[in-house]
């Protein structure tokens, strides 16, 4: 009885949340980031512009990581296969309505460009020799939308045309509300932050606390990169969704004690609470699905702030996520 009422609570008081939060945020208060330029390839107007399967393979053979490691060459049974493939999806009529609209949202590409510049600028900062990565922009005839090494990063940039676009990935509603402009250079920083050179975890510890904690490490690292990014571009929750969740934490809290999440080691618990979902249903009907890994986030803010003289770099040094969770003596209500 105790769970039924606790869900129906949740719902309850989901009725009441306010529906005109704008989720906007002040910036983070951060230290100042060295300069930065990054090598910059725009090669969004490149493929929609072959004629032939020649002016193709003359491409793909001059972009060999973007052959192999954003198109997956490998994947296909032969070279004949993945050309034919390949220009069938760039000489369709519809490439060019994509080409105008990224054209449209990106324009030359320039602010992209110092978002990116701006956060490994602070990547620095905190990592003085920490690469810079080369960074090409495509098309990709939302077959794609990134992919990143520590040298180099690719960005297919039909896959983040927002709202309102004609085209959109196909993917639920929920994971394509991330793919909007302001999420590339998010989802890039959030990666890094996982990096297991960076975010160092005890390979020992696979309960949901753990990874709960490391999820937060890589958030909170995010957050110091892109100070003026708010948490709900970076969780890819609605203004409401995050505004709920903050106010009702003490209850989502309570229903992960209640029903023995923390220090499970449960596959089917972590994707209940860590995994890609529309709603974490096991806290309640408006609860935002991957909860585990907000909660995460919290814990580790709280660590900071009952650790003020912890640098970013001992945070993501430090790999006992019980004893972070400990000493953050995160109890929300």
């Amino acid at each position: 009885m105790k769970s039924i009422a606790f869900i129906l609570l949740f719902a309850l008081i989901a009725n009441f949340l306010l529906p005109g939060c704008s989720g906007d945020e002040p910036c983070r208060s951060v230290a100042e980031a060295p300069a930065v330029q990054v090598s910059w390839e725009a090669l969004s107007d490149q493929l929609p512009a072959v004629k032939t399967k020649t002016d193709l393979v003359n491409f793909l053979t001059a972009q060999p990581e973007i052959r192999d490691l954003f198109f997956s060459r490998a994947q296909y049974p032969s070279d004949s296969v993945f050309i034919n493939e390949m220009f069938q999806r760039f000489t369709n009529p519809h490439i060019d309505t994509l080409l105008l609209e990224t054209q449209r949202v990106f324009g030359d590409e320039q602010k992209l460009k110092q978002e990116f510049e701006s956060a490994f600028g602070r990547v620095r900062g905190a990592y003085p020799d920490w690469p810079l990565p080369k960074i090409k922009t495509v098309i990709s005839g939302l077959e794609n939308d990134l992919f990143v090494s520590d040298t180099l990063i690719i960005v297919g940039l039909d896959y983040y045309l927002g709202e309102g676009a004609r085209y959109r990935p196909n993917m639920y509603s929920y994971m394509q509300r991330r793919h909007h402009p302001g999420f590339i250079v998010a989802s890039v920083m959030l990666l890094l932050g996982m990096d297991e050179r960076l975010n160092r975890t005890n390979p020992e510890d696979h309960t949901v606390m753990a990874d709960m904690v490391s999820y937060g490490k890589a958030y909170y690292f995010a957050q110091q990169m892109l100070p003026c990014v708010s948490d709900s571009v970076l969780f890819g929750y609605t203004p409401r969704e995050l505004e709920g969740s903050r106010r009702y934490e003490d209850l989502i809290w309570k229903r992960m004690v209640e029903d023995d999440v923390l220090f499970s080691t449960s596959h089917l618990i972590k994707q209940k609470y860590l995994q890609e979902r529309p709603k974490t249903t096991e806290v309640g009907p408006e609860c935002p699905g991957r909860i585990g890994t907000w909660v995460g986030l919290r814990i580790v803010e709280k660590y900071m702030e009952e650790n003020a003289g912890t640098s970013l770099q001992e945070l993501m040094a430090f790999p006992d996520a019980a004893a972070l969770f400990k000493q953050s003596k995160y109890r929300p209500g």
